[in-house]
Formats: structure tokens, C-alpha cells, sequence
């Protein structure tokens, strides 16, 4: 019997792995007993933060990971793609239909329990394996209790959330549909996992708002005057790099926001011909199409203030909000000096942590971390050794960046390619190195597969 704490993207992927492997597994979910400042139901994995999964080409990194995950049989992969709405060259998901995808499959699992309890401790041997995949929303008595175990504070970043807003409160003689340009869509093609050029097009997946210098002016410093909700000290507070909230980036210059979430390029606006001078681009948020959410527009602004200033967004002026950004507290290990490269910890090899309490970054980063700790706890429940994916992989990199980077400057990440080892003789051009990288980690994660099998 393998026991899981929490039943996140990671917890969920981990307990399906496991029972697909012949063992017995049972989730221990806090929620809906115990609720979260975020979440929203007691649903597994339940979407918070976004409904993109970003990337979804494999001359990205993200991209190979989901295409990695889908070939070792990836529950959330297969949610994702059957909840998937339009976005571009990204795969975002209607959260709810996802969400309730992953509960029934796991739900239904002949090898699947499900305990609805908070586990406020971290269970001795006579719990063994167990994994810990809480998420960065870990109580405070199970956080307290991770800490004296590993000896080490945790780490923690301040994450934000971007507002919602009902479809039919758009203005929608304001806003123009695209996709920043097109690129092209690159897809593994043949038995030797070679991969060919599909398609180039621009499919308009997004709904954009464009700005002129004056009116970005005006909403800057709408932003940059605005009462945060929760935390106040900009300078002191730790953030996530990769989901800084608006104001944050707002009070490092004037045009941070216009060469960030807000930037123009690539977006013609078809009435002018010409580029707006900033952008707020909207991606829907449900397969129906009622519900859009504000690309990169995560915000710790009070809520009466949140509704002031969006409503300053051109096409947005009578915008009814689904859903006002918030601020939660992310909680995270110092992965370095706590795991090894198969998400077991150094010190119990029998406890393993996967998800963004083991200090990745990400919904595609946690779930893949939990799939790799789901089929190396069903190893050592059936007393086999485990085994970490090969260094060249994206998820193998991914698991020896959490184990491996420099425990005094560590910082979770996505899975990008600087973390992954570079080709042994790469071309000069860049997408054929990206496309050579992506040849070779397919490759030796079939074989590896294989061989572990």
C-alpha cells in the first residue's frame, strides 16, 4: 500500500502511476474537510492560479515534458488534452471540466481510495512509501512537522492570482480576436521519433485590448497608486520571478508592464493596421467560452480597487469579474539539500515529495514530478529499485535540477532548456538545436521506458 498527502495535479498523477502499476495506493485529501484560502472545491486537482499549461510544442521545454508525460501514460495529460480549450500554440484547459476529469478516473480506479482528512504530521515507517505532495498551500501543522524533518526552514514566495471576467460583459467593438503571430507547430512524426514542421497558422485564440500611450499612462499609474490587499513592502517580500504581480512590476519602471504581459508585438490591430502601444491580452478559461481570464494580470490589488483599474482596460469598461486576483503564500523544500533524483528524500529513502512543496515551479513541472514518484514508490512497495529518468530527458533534467542546483541560491523552476545538458555538437540554428534536443530526449526516454518496464 502506497499512502499519498494530497491530491493536487502531483498527488493525483503519483496515485494513478502507482495503481497502473499493480499496487494499491490511497489518497489523503484535506479538502473539502479542511479548505484552502484558493481553492474553490473538493475536487482533485483543482486549478488555481491559471488554466494554461503554456507551451505545448516540443521545440519548447514545456512542450517536450507534456510530450515526455504523454508516453509514460500521463493521467493529467490525458485530462488536459480532453479539456482543452483554444489558445494558440498553448494548451489551456477549462479548469472545472479537468478537474472533474481527474476525480472521476481517479475515483473510479479499482486500486484507488480516497481519505478525506488532514494528515498533520509526517507519517513514521509504518506509513511506508508515502508521498508528500501537498502543494504550496502545505497546513501549518504538516509544514511544521516537514521543517523539524529536514532540519531546514522552508522557503517561501509570495504567488498571485489574475482576475476573471464574464465573457458578455465585454465590449467586444473594442477588442480585437488573434494570437500573437503565428509560429510554427512542430510534431513528433514516425516510428524514429523524428520530428516534422505540421502547420504555421494564427488561429485568433485570444481577445485582445489595445491601448494608446494614453491611456497606458493613465492605468499605470492607476496601478502603481493602488492599495495592495495583503502584503505592502515590495522590496522585502520574495516573489516568484515567473508570476510577479502587476503592481510589482509596475513599481520597477514605467514601461516594465509595456514590455512584459502588456507588450504589443506581434498584435496588429486589424481597425489601424498598426501596433497598439500596449496590450491586455484575455484566453478563455472555459470550453464554453463564457469566462476569460487576464493573461499575466496576476494582482494583489484590493478588490475595489481591482475593479476600477481593470475597468480602465479598453473593451473592459462595464466588465462583470468572475473572479478578482488574490495573493496566497507559496511553501517549499530546499530540494538540494533534501532530495535525491528520484524524488526520495536522502535521509528516508521510503518518503518521497513530489509537486511544488518539493520546489518545482508550475502545474506541467508538478504533475510530472509526481509521476515519476508514483512509479518509484509502486518500485519500492514491490521491493525493486528505483530509478530517475535520463539526464537528457526534460523530466530527467527536471528531477536532477531539483536535487542537484546550488542549495544557497535555490529557487524553484520550470522546466526550460538551460537546465537540460546541452548537445555533444549543436547546429547554429536555433530551432533545428531545439528540435535535436527534443529528438534525443524522446529517444532515450522510450528506451528508457523500455527498459524499466
Amino acid at each position: 500500500m502506497i499512502h499519498i498527502i494530497g491530491g493536487g495535479l502531483a498527488g493525483s498523477e503519483a496515485a494513478w502511476q502507482a495503481a497502473e502499476a499493480g499496487v494499491d495506493v490511497t489518497i489523503h485529501e484535506m479538502r473539502p474537510v479542511r479548505p484552502t484560502a484558493v481553492h474553490q472545491t473538493g475536487n482533485l486537482a483543482e486549478l488555481v492560479c491559471s488554466n494554461s499549461f503554456r507551451a505545448d510544442k516540443v521545440d519548447n521545454a514545456v512542450g517536450l515534458i507534456k510530450e515526455e508525460m504523454r508516453r509514460l501514460g500521463s493521467l493529467v495529460m490525458r485530462a488536459a488534452d480532453q479539456a482543452r480549450v483554444p489558445a494558440g500554440a498553448a494548451l489551456a484547459v477549462d479548469r472545472h471540466v479537468f478537474a472533474a476529469t481527474v476525480t472521476q478516473a481517479v475515483e473510479s480506479h479499482p486500486r484507488i481510495s480516497i481519505s478525506r482528512e488532514e494528515i498533520a504530521a509526517v507519517p513514521g515507517p509504518e506509513w511506508s512509501p508515502v508521498i508528500i505532495a501537498t502543494g504550496p498551500l502545505t497546513s501549518d501543522a504538516l509544514s511544521l512537522s516537514i521543517q523539524q524533518m529536514v532540519g531546514e526552514e522552508h522557503l517561501a514566495f509570495y504567488d498571485a492570482i489574475s482576475p476573471i471576467v464574464l465573457a458578455e460583459s465585454i465590449d467586444m467593438s473594442k477588442v480585437f480576436r488573434a494570437s500573437r503571430w503565428g509560429r510554427n507547430v512542430w510534431s513528433a512524426k514516425g516510428e524514429d521519433g523524428t520530428l516534422s514542421e505540421l502547420s504555421a497558422t494564427d488561429e485568433g485564440d485570444y481577445l485582445n485590448c489595445p491601448m494608446t500611450k494614453d491611456e497606458y499612462d493613465a492605468f499605470y499609474n492607476a496601478v502603481i497608486t493602488a492599495e495592495s490587499a495583503t502584503v505592502h513592502d515590495f522590496d522585502n517580500t520574495q516573489f516568484f520571478e515567473g508570476c510577479l504581480p502587476i503592481e510589482v512590476m509596475a513599481h520597477r519602471g514605467e514601461g516594465t508592464l509595456r514590455f512584459g504581459p502588456m507588450k504589443p508585438v506581434g498584435l496588429k490591430d486589424p481597425r489601424t493596421g498598426r501596433l497598439p502601444y500596449a496590450v491586455v491580452q484575455l484566453r478563455q478559461d472555459t470550453l464554453a467560452g463564457d469566462h476569460f481570464s487576464l493573461v499575466g494580470f496576476q494582482t494583489q490589488i484590493k478588490w475595489a480597487d481591482q475593479a476600477r483599474i481593470l475597468r480602465m482596460i479598453p473593451g473592459l469598461e462595464q466588465a462583470e469579474f468572475v473572479r478578482f486576483g488574490m495573493v496566497h503564500r507559496n511553501t517549499f523544500i530546499c530540494g538540494p539539500k533534501v532530495l535525491l533524483p528520484t524524488w526520495q528524500t536522502r535521509h528516508r529513502t521510503d518518503l518521497l515529495f513530489a509537486g511544488q512543496v518539493s520546489g518545482v515551479e508550475g502545474y506541467v513541472e508538478s504533475a510530472a514530478s509526481g509521476l515519476i514518484a508514483g512509479r518509484n514508490a509502486a518500485l519500492i512497495a514491490k521491493g525493486e529499485s528505483p530509478q530517475a529518468p535520463p539526464r537528457t530527458t526534460a523530466i530527467g533534467s527536471l528531477a536532477h535540477y531539483a536535487s542537484h542546483a546550488d542549495p544557497k541560491t535555490y529557487q524553484p523552476t520550470n522546466i526550460t532548456h538551460g537546465i537540460m545538458p546541452p548537445l555533444e555538437q549543436p547546429p547554429r540554428d536555433k530551432m533545428q538545436k531545439k528540435l535535436q534536443i527534443a529528438e534525443r530526449a524522446l529517444r532515450d526516454l522510450d528506451a528508457w521506458a523500455c527498459a524499466t518496464i
